[in-house]
C-alpha cells in the first residue's frame, strides 16, 4: 500500500467533501480512542484544520479505558465534549415495555450515541464523520443506525491492517493504533467476537484467500447476512399503470 498517497488523497477527499457539502461546516466525530476513531480525527485535522474538529465522548457509566480517548483529543489539540449515556440508557432499559434481549441491550448504547453525537453536529454546524472500516463493514460488524451511520466516511474502504498503517504513518500514539479492539460494549474484543483475527479477514479480502475453509465459511457468511446494512433502504416502488 502506497501509504503517503492514500493519506493524501483521503486528506482532499475530506476535504473537498466539506466544500461542496458543509462549506464551513465543523466534523464531528465519536471518539472512542481506538485506531478507527483517532485515525478518522486525524485525517480530519489534516484536511480542516484542528479548529473545525470535535471530538465527542460518549461513557455508559465508567469505561475503563477513556483515558484513550482523552489522550487521543489532547494529541491533536481538538475541542471536545464528555456526555455519559448512563441515565439515558438505563432509562430506556427500565421503561422497556417488554423483555430487552442482551444483544438489543449491547445495541442500544451505539444507537444512542449516534442521535447524540447528531444533535452535538447540529448545535454545532458539524456533519457527522463515519468511523467503521471495510473489514467491520465487510462482516456487518456494526449496528445499524448506530456506528454504522454519518453523513461521509473516510475508512469505509480500508481495512483493518490499512487503517494502523495510515495512523502509524500520522504518528498517533502506538497505543491508540494498535489497541485491541472491541466494542466496549460487552467485555470483549472484536476478534473474540467474530471468531477469527483481522489479519485473516483482511488478507481474505483483498486476496480471495483463506486457508482455512471453515473460517472461509463463517466470513463468507456473515458478510451475505449483512450486505443489508451497507445498502440503502429498499422501497417498494408502485406500477405506474396502477397509480393512473
Amino acid at each position: 500500500m502506497n501509504t503517503k498517497a492514500i493519506v493524501d488523497e483521503a486528506t482532499k477527499w475530506i476535504s473537498n467533501w466539506f466544500e461542496n457539502n458543509g462549506q464551513g461546516c465543523n466534523a464531528v466525530i465519536g471518539i472512542s480512542g481506538g485506531k478507527d476513531s483517532s485515525v478518522t480525527a486525524a485525517l480530519c485535522v489534516r484536511a480542516l484544520g484542528k479548529n473545525r474538529v470535535k471530538g465527542i465522548l460518549l461513557p455508559n457509566g465508567t469505561q475503563s479505558d477513556i483515558e484513550y480517548a482523552y489522550k487521543l483529543v489532547d494529541h491533536l489539540g481538538i475541542e471536545h465534549f464528555e456526555i455519559n449515556i448512563k441515565e439515558a440508557f438505563d432509562g430506556v432499559v427500565g421503561s422497556f415495555p417488554v423483555e430487552m434481549s442482551e444483544q438489543t441491550k449491547v445495541n442500544l448504547a451505539p444507537r444512542l450515541r449516534m442521535s447524540i453525537i447528531y444533535a452535538m453536529s447540529q448545535s454545532l454546524n458539524g456533519r457527522v464523520v463515519n468511523t467503521c472500516n471495510l473489514s467491520e463493514d465487510w462482516i456487518g460488524y456494526s449496528t445499524r443506525y448506530g456506528d454504522s451511520v454519518g453523513d461521509l466516511s473516510p475508512l469505509s474502504h480500508l481495512t483493518v491492517t490499512e487503517v494502523k498503517e495510515i495512523g502509524r504513518y500520522l504518528n498517533l500514539p502506538e497505543e491508540l493504533v494498535d489497541k485491541a479492539p472491541s466494542d466496549g460494549l460487552c467485555g470483549k474484543t472484536d476478534e473474540d467476537n467474530i471468531g477469527f483475527t483481522y489479519a485473516v479477514l483482511d488478507k481474505y479480502i483483498r486476496t480471495g484467500i483463506c486457508d482455512d475453509p471453515v473460517t472461509k465459511e463463517k466470513i463468507d457468511k456473515r458478510h451475505d447476512q449483512n450486505l443489508f446494512k451497507l445498502e440503502l433502504m429498499q422501497s417498494y416502488e408502485p406500477s405506474k399503470e396502477y397509480l393512473s
